[in-house]
């Protein structure tokens, strides 16, 4: 009888006990905090406030915040808006302008022709949006480049700005129309304003200088950073934005609405400077034709010092918004330090090559620690 030796048996390896995933090492965790667009801003905010908190008596006053809060608030609203398209992968170069350009239109409706305060502030509501409606629809069935399109822009809004208003006001200016009725309606949606006694703060040594004023500006830059964040991070129209950004004809192969998404967010910047302009025009019951002027290459810096690529696809509504708490700060910390106010230009020269450089090298960087 023959008898079949059995299998000899060979031992399966252990599991070691301590495995760990790879995505959950260190570098893992560093590079998706570099990965995050804002974070560059939110470090170069803090040492700017330290700086001239430390440097100058008036800065980190409640007083003296007062007046930057302001400025930043002014100019987060609109550089939210704007990095939401250069996310897209477009440029609004007709930002600054829109901002007089529908301050001007309330304020000739209310005061020349006497129309009712609401009414006028939607009349220039609509005539924004419908700008930015045909800048987007230029800049998609054109194939133009939106830089191209929206400088026209920018120069027919300056030509009405200052030779239509001339034609019916016989000046470039509306100024004084808070006596106008149903005037208190509409201060009280964009030029209130609320003040908080911090003089208890052991720096605030003067009684006087211990009042935080908070304008209407701010509590509306607050919502447009919650809602775009919100729009970016947590809906399709958020991925739309992206894909558009990133990668446009991909984008359309798989069924993204290219031309809906990029006409939105025109109109998106279009709306957020009707909103500057009536934050405007209330607290300072004046519309000038001037207005906003220049301001729209701050809006792109700011949008870029929050981590937002020229080229698209990449970039956060909190860090343009503290790429204006940076603009805002600078521009009145040097004015507290007594330094020629000339300066800010400069500084936003090396602040915007500065941010090109360091978001390029914290991408490249983060890439390489995956």
């Amino acid at each position: 009888m023959s008898t079949t030796a059995a299998p000899p048996q060979v031992a399966e390896p252990e599991e070691p006990h301590d495995v760990r995933d790879e995505r959950l090492g260190k570098n893992a965790r560093l590079a998706a905090v570099l990965r995050r667009p804002e974070v560059g801003a939110m470090v170069a905010a803090l040492i700017v406030f330290l700086y001239f908190a430390f440097s100058t008596e008036a800065f980190a006053r409640p007083s003296g915040a007062s007046t930057w809060i302001y400025t930043s608030s002014s100019f987060a609203i609109m550089a939210v808006a704007v990095a939401l398209l250069m996310i897209g992968g477009e440029f609004d170069l007709s930002a600054g302008a829109m901002t007089g350009f529908t301050g001007l239109i309330t304020g000739i409706l209310m005061t020349h022709y006497h129309w009712n305060v609401w009414v006028s502030i939607f009349a220039s509501l609509v005539a924004a949006l419908a700008v930015g409606f045909l800048n987007g629809v230029l800049v998609m069935k054109t194939g133009l480049p939106s830089f191209i399109v929206t400088l026209g822009t920018f120069f027919v809004l300056r030509g009405v700005d200052l030779a239509v208003v001339k034609q019916i006001i016989h000046q470039v200016s509306v100024v004084n129309f808070q006596d106008v009725p149903g005037y208190d309606a509409g201060a009280k949606v964009f030029g209130s304003y609320v003040k908080l006694d911090l003089g208890w703060l052991p720096w605030v040594k003067v009684p006087s200088t211990g009042f935080l004023t908070l304008y209407a500006a701010t509590f509306w830059a607050i919502v447009v950073v919650l809602v775009a964040t919100w729009i970016l991070q947590r809906t399709h129209s958020g991925n739309w934005i992206f894909a558009v950004g990133g990668a446009q004809q991909s984008a359309r192969q798989v069924g993204v609405p290219v031309f809906r998404t990029k006409v939105g967010l025109f109109m998106t910047t279009a709306f957020a400077g009707w909103i500057v302009g009536m934050l405007n025009l209330f607290k300072t019951t004046t519309a000038q034709s001037t207005t906003g002027v220049g301001q729209e290459f701050v809006y792109i810096i700011c949008a870029v010092v929050g981590g937002c690529l020229l080229t698209g696809g990449y970039g956060s509504a909190v860090g343009a918004a503290f790429g204006a708490l940076i603009y805002g700060m600078v521009g009145q910390g040097i004015v507290y330090a007594g330094w020629d106010s000339d300066w800010l230009y400069a500084f936003l020269g090396v602040m915007l090559l500065g941010a090109v450089l360091v978001n390029n090298w914290v991408k490249t960087r983060a890439e390489q620690m995956r």
